[in-house]
């Protein structure tokens, strides 16, 4: 499980109604047990033990991102995953990954559910007419951690980023979705039948920003991107298992993880236990001092940001959904100071493919200060970069790349 995922599950940080919070309430914590006993009867999940709670403050919650930071990852795992973030272009290359995740979820947090600890920790920020709403979705991970633990569920997951990130909007959209369906109850109607509701709840988390929140609003696109995935398509997910397997659309999803972030967005693609494809990594033949520093999936979500980031929404709907699967490796020279990228994507079609050939020329271009092409041909592209040679390839519906090699000797 990488750091960032890593930090969010043990902080689940409620952007879904982080923008409730205005002023401070008051017993917030009195209404705990009866909105958990709604939550037991839409889920049939019991309430094992009663979950305490408290407040907590803005300077507490960024003490407490700080100290998980040192227990969920070293400096060195942090540093793989920022130089991944940094060769896919994906943040700026003075980018601090460490703080930046913390000052975000800082800013984001209204409530969280510790799992370590079992407890519902709410901000002094939070209003009274947010205060439903808040508990609903916290309770909603504690119910869940009392019938499935869910720390072991993540920990099981870490074998991938990409599948600890569908695990995580299993957690956080289902707790969304329950948020909603709760607050629904209270007028008299409910998700249920009504897939326009969540579609509504999800769009208006992802369009959530504004002066409220300028971390959010100043952080590089995969960061924001990543954050309200979890929330808007999680809940999108846990929707579409409801409509189809009523009330086991709660248990489904832990006894039976999503593996992918793929099958989050393709719920059919889970019902169907469609796993991505692992195509090889390119050859670089690196001379000898060379070692592998990081490496494993680039899912299609990340495929969606990239393409979003680079191309614009047209060119990342037309592309990223015919992703069938990629890997890539970070190799490290350390005595050269050299760091490798090596990647590999493959799409459900040759058409798909070639048109990814040419997307990703353009990701290069632009997310590189210069790019000098040396070689070119239908399916072949190959010259230097800021961090040295490059060479992108296509073969069927197999795009490879690699970056960062060291200058030719002639």
């Amino acid at each position: 499980m990488s750091f960032r995922h890593a930090l969010r599950v043990f902080v689940m940080a409620a952007a879904a109604v982080s923008a409730f919070a205005q002023d401070s309430g008051n017993n917030v914590c009195d209404q705990v047990p009866a909105i958990a006993r709604t939550l037991t009867e839409i889920t049939g999940f019991p309430l094992k033990h009663p979950v305490p709670c408290e407040y907590i403050s803005k300077g507490d919650v960024n003490q407490f991102l700080k100290k998980r930071v040192k227990e969920v990852a070293s400096p060195e795992e942090i540093r793989a995953e920022e130089l991944t973030l940094k060769k896919f272009g994906l943040v700026p290359q003075d980018f601090d990954l460490a703080k930046s995740t913390v000052d975000l979820l800082t800013e984001q947090a209204a409530a969280f559910y510790d799992f370590d600890r079992k407890k519902l920790f709410i901000t002094e920020t939070t209003s009274g007419e947010s205060q439903e709403p808040v508990l609903a979705h916290e309770l909603s991970h504690a119910l869940a951690d009392q019938s499935f633990n869910l720390g072991k569920y993540t920990r099981q997951g870490r074998n991938s980023d990409d599948g600890s990130t569908a695990r995580l909007a299993v957690m956080e959209g289902q707790a969304t979705w329950l948020m909603t369906e709760y607050m629904a109850r209270q007028t008299g109607t409910t998700l249920v039948g009504h897939p326009e509701m969540a579609q509504t709840m999800a769009g208006m988390s992802e369009s959530e920003g504004g002066s409220q929140f300028p971390v959010f609003d100043n952080a590089p696109l995969y960061l924001r991107l990543s954050l309200v995935f979890p929330y808007t398509k999680g809940m999108m997910f846990q929707n579409a298992l409801v409509e189809r397997e009523g009330k086991e659309a709660f248990t489904e999803p832990f006894r039976r993880p999503p593996v992918s972030t793929q099958q989050i967005l393709h719920p059919e693609k889970y019902e169907e236990a469609e796993r991505p494809i692992e195509p090889p990594l390119p050859d670089a033949h690196l001379p000898h001092g060379y070692k592998g520093l990081v490496g494993g999936m680039m899912g299609e979500l990340e495929h969606h940001i990239l393409l979003e980031q680079y191309l614009g929404k047209e060119q990342e709907r037309a592309i990223a959904p015919h992703w069938r699967g990629s890997v890539f490796e970070l190799r490290e020279n350390k005595k050269e100071g050299r760091v490798v990228l090596l990647y590999a994507a493959e799409w459900d079609s040759e058409e798909i493919a070639r048109r990814y050939f040419t997307a990703y020329q353009e990701v290069l271009r632009k997310k590189w200060k210069q790019m000098k092409v040396t070689a070119e041909t239908d399916t072949s592209v190959s010259g230097t970069g800021d961090d040295g040679r490059f060479v992108l390839e296509r073969r069927g519906r197999v795009v490879t790349s690699m970056e960062g090699l060291a200058p030719e000797l002639h």
